[in-house]
């Protein structure tokens, strides 16, 4: 028996006993008469609050709990235990939601979820991103009706997404490419996965040309030598011609030779992850040799100046400072016509260690400057290999410069020469006393 009998039972039996008590002691009538009294009494109290919980019912506010005596407080008090039990489990299915919710925002990838119709029920930031969507504005509305990209529409349409569709031509600028693959799932709902590859795709274009370019500029070194050994092989020669076939050959030798070179210091600038030490630099020795190494390949064709400050240092590894120095200086006497000026500049500036290569060379179109670090990469492709350069120069700078901490300005204008600027952190510039002239 649970406790709603028995405390109907009790209720009875008080009244039952409290009519006998009251008609023995007056009379019959007057106990039939109280007892009618508390019956109706009783009902219109149970009436009032069963009105009262089906309107508690019909538009429950959670907290509010009505106070009544007897059951019906009972009643009241485990309605309000159950109301905040289902409460608390809402809450924390909601917080699980939300935490979902969070947790496929960070994803790095486009997540955008359609119903059975293709409508967008729900996409998240990157999604938004990548197709130009809205997630409030355009939900429930057709997907292809705001990606209208002509590969996707077809993708989407043709139920075979077993492979993943490759979108060039997206974004804001329209240069981004997307990899999208479609995943169905439940009653007849898709959903899209997207992520930017844009690097991804510049980075294999990369590498495609840095092979293409170490062969072609393998090739022509190789070609020219295979010609002359077959030249000298198969024709009388003089010993002039004989010298002069042989000094031909022992350049282009000599090319493939700084090619390989060059391509192993990059490997080995690639590779190594450490951070260069806190070694302090011997600016002087580096800068003799600079100008040493500048005054040799100048042959006196050029006005060459170094204004430098002996005490100024940084620190870092010593032979990469002085290849990524050595290739600005070489590149600027290279690409000045004779008679040309360079100026060689180590200054501090800033709390920052300055070093500046300016020369009043043949200058660089605007259009080139962002490149000119990429392997290879050269403005005039028959100028460069009139000047022996290999195309990895600044290459080398640029890798040389990131493992320093340091930055790499370029401002050139056509026909009036180019200033090549490198600037080290405040963490990497020191000072050290200047020894004797």
């Amino acid at each position: 028996m649970n406790i709603i009998w028995a405390r109907s039972i009790v209720s009875v039996v008080l009244l039952a006993v409290l009519c006998v008590v009251v008609g023995a002691l007056l009379n019959v009538k007057v106990g039939l008469a109280l007892a009618i009294v508390m019956l109706l009494a009783q009902s219109i109290f149970s009436t009032f609050h069963k009105q009262r919980l089906w309107r508690l019912l019909d538009a429950p506010v959670y907290g509010e709990v009505p106070s009544a005596p007897g059951i019906w407080g009972e009643i009241y008090y485990r309605l309000h235990k159950l109301a905040k039990r289902w409460h608390a489990q809402v809450r924390q299915v909601e917080q699980q939601h939300s935490r979902f919710i969070q947790a496929i925002q960070a994803s790095p990838n486009g997540v955008a979820m359609l119903d059975d119709h293709d409508q967008i029920e729900w996409c998240n930031a990157i999604s938004e991103s990548h197709f130009g969507l809205d997630a409030k504005r355009d939900l429930r509305q057709h997907i292809t009706h705001l990606v209208r990209h002509p590969s996707f529409v077809r993708y989407l349409n043709s139920h075979r997404y077993e492979e993943m569709l490759i979108m060039r031509g997206m974004g804001e600028k329209r240069q981004n490419v997307l990899s999208v693959q479609v995943f169905p799932y439940g009653d007849n709902r898709k959903l899209v996965l997207s992520q930017d590859i844009t690097e991804l795709e510049r980075t294999d274009a990369m590498r495609r040309d840095f092979v293409a370019n170490v062969s072609h500029e393998l090739k022509t070194p190789l070609t020219v030598l295979s010609g002359f050994l077959e030249t000298m092989r198969e024709l009388p020669l003089s010993e002039a011609e004989r010298a002069r076939y042989l000094d031909l050959m022992e350049q282009q030798a000599s090319r493939m030779r700084h090619i390989v070179s060059d391509l192993l210091v990059l490997a080995t600038l690639e590779g190594d992850n450490r951070t260069p030490s806190d070694h302090m630099i011997d600016m002087q020795s580096v800068l003799r040799h600079l100008q040493d190494d500048a005054e040799s390949l100048s042959s006196d064709h050029h006005r060459i100046v170094f204004d430098a400050d002996e005490a100024l240092t940084v620190t870092g590894v010593e032979t990469e400072i002085l290849s990524a120095f050595g290739n600005l200086v070489t590149n600027a006497i290279r690409y000045t016509p004779d008679g040309g000026s360079i100026k060689v500049s180590w200054r501090a500036h800033g709390g920052q260690a300055v070093f500046s290569v300016a020369d009043s060379g043949l200058g660089i179109p605007a259009a080139d400057i962002p490149r000119l670090t990429e392997r290879f990469y050269r403005v005039d492709r028959s100028r460069s290999r009139d000047t022996g350069g290999t195309g990895l120069g600044l290459a080398i700078v640029k890798h040389v410069l990131q493992r320093h901490d340091a930055q790499l300005e370029v401002k050139s204008e056509e026909g009036r020469g180019s200033t090549f600027t490198v600037r080290f952190p405040v963490s990497r510039t020191a000072r050290c006393q200047a020894a004797p002239a």
